[in-house]
Parts: structure tokens; C-alpha cells; sequence
């Protein structure tokens, strides 16, 4: 087959706003396209992976304690330069590995083998239903009227973001609030999604050498799957 993929394409287009690197010049998002995944339910792979993660977080906080970890720490200092309170809104790395001493949740099969690969390299990571999805991502920073579709016991609930805060868009909406903090309910992963973008934030704390073992796991654990899963990426990062 010629010609650039529809991934290819969505990558591509990605786009992180300028207002973003001004925040922090340190930002760097890695953007994985999965496709060719097989449907199906939690099961022994992703639950293997979430016990390993679970044993990595344990081993990680008996030496050091949870807001000193090196990337969870600048997360917290990244969300104090947007105006969040870290102790009131934790970033998505913060709460996993909180969560994982007492044992990690279980969603659905790769939602649990994001979530895994996230505790164990120690990286934020949200992952996109790219059937659900409307064009390609993009990196902004709200004015305060865009809306968020999310869900509270069952029913949609629409909130708007605070000025200034750093969110995750396509053509449909906010797609993820605060950087890493809350996705929406529409593109959520199911154990019916087959195509997935997965975006993995780093900040300094987090080399681009561990971002991409980060990935390069991710794919890996999908790749297990199925011999179609094919992947596409790429890392965005500030111009230098």
C-alpha cells in the first residue's frame, strides 16, 4: 500500500498550541495510534500487567513518598503554574499510583493496559476511542466556554474548564481536562474499541529515552493481542 495512512494523517495534524511550551518549555507528548485491535474484556494479559505495576509502585513508594516521585513531583508543579491545587486536582499519574497500593481499578482490557504501562514507566497516559473521535488532537490552553461532556451516576453532566488551564481537544470538544486529569465520557475505551490513540505526557523528570520505552511497552502489550495490530507515532515537543 502507497500513499500516507489515515494515522499517519491524524498525527501529523496534532498539534500542541504555543501557549503550552510557554507554560512549560519542557512538555514533550508522545502520540501512539493503535489499530487492528481485537475487541474483548479484561483478561489474564492486562491483568498480569496491572499486578506487575501494582508490585512497582509498592517497591517505588517504600523509598520515596509519592508527591517527591520525580515526574509525579513536576506534574504537581505544572498544575500549581495553571492555577490547580495538586491536593485537591492530581494528575492522572499522582492518583494511579496512589490508587496502586491498594490495587489498581479494573476498567476494561486496555484501559487496565494503559493504566499499567502509566504506573510502571511512571507517565501520565489517556487513551482516545478513535472510532468516537472527530479529526486530530490538539493542545490548548481554555478560555473558560468550551464544554466538557462527562458522566456523574449515569447521567451526562457538561462542566466548562477554568481559564487558562491546559486541555486536550478535537473537533468535538474536550476530549481530556487539566493536561491529564479527566477525560470525557464520549471517547472512552470500551471492550468493544479496536482503534486507539494513546498520548503520553512527559515533563522534565521523564527523559525522551523512558518516553519511548514507555510506548514502545505500550505497543508491545497490544501488539500480544493480535499479529493486525499496527502503530503509528510521534513525539511533539517545543521548537529549538
Amino acid at each position: 500500500m502507497s500513499g500516507v495512512s489515515t494515522a499517519q494523517k491524524l498525527l501529523q495534524a496534532a498539534h500542541i498550541a504555543p501557549e503550552i511550551f510557554q507554560l512549560r518549555p519542557d512538555y514533550r507528548a508522545l502520540l501512539l495510534v493503535v489499530e487492528g485491535i481485537p475487541p474483548g474484556p479484561s483478561d489474564a494479559h492486562s491483568e498480569t500487567l496491572l499486578q506487575q505495576a501494582e508490585a512497582s509502585a509498592k517497591e517505588l513508594l517504600a523509598k520515596t513518598p509519592v508527591t517527591q516521585v520525580p515526574h509525579i513531583a513536576a506534574w504537581r508543579d505544572a498544575y500549581k503554574a495553571f492555577g490547580a491545587k495538586p491536593q485537591k486536582t492530581r494528575n492522572s499519574l499522582e492518583q494511579l499510583t496512589r490508587r496502586a497500593e491498594g490495587g489498581l481499578p479494573r476498567v476494561n482490557r486496555l484501559t487496565d493496559i494503559y493504566n499499567a504501562i502509566s504506573v510502571k514507566h511512571q507517565v501520565p497516559v489517556g487513551g482516545e476511542d478513535l472510532d468516537k473521535y472527530q479529526g486530530s488532537p490538539f493542545l490548548i490552553r481554555a478560555k473558560g466556554q468550551e464544554q466538557f461532556k462527562t458522566a456523574s451516576g449515569g447521567e451526562e453532566v457538561v462542566e466548562a474548564p477554568e481559564p487558562g488551564e491546559p486541555i486536550w481537544c478535537d473537533e468535538g470538544g474536550i476530549t481530556c481536562r487539566r493536561w491529564n486529569w479527566r477525560q470525557c465520557a464520549r471517547t472512552a475505551l470500551s471492550d468493544d474499541t479496536t482503534r486507539v490513540l494513546f498520548i503520553l505526557d512527559a515533563l522534565d523528570g521523564l527523559s525522551d529515552d523512558a518516553l519511548a520505552k514507555a510506548a514502545e511497552e505500550l505497543a508491545s502489550a497490544l501488539k500480544q493481542l493480535s499479529p493486525e495490530v499496527r502503530t503509528e507515532q510521534r513525539l511533539v515537543k517545543a521548537e529549538t
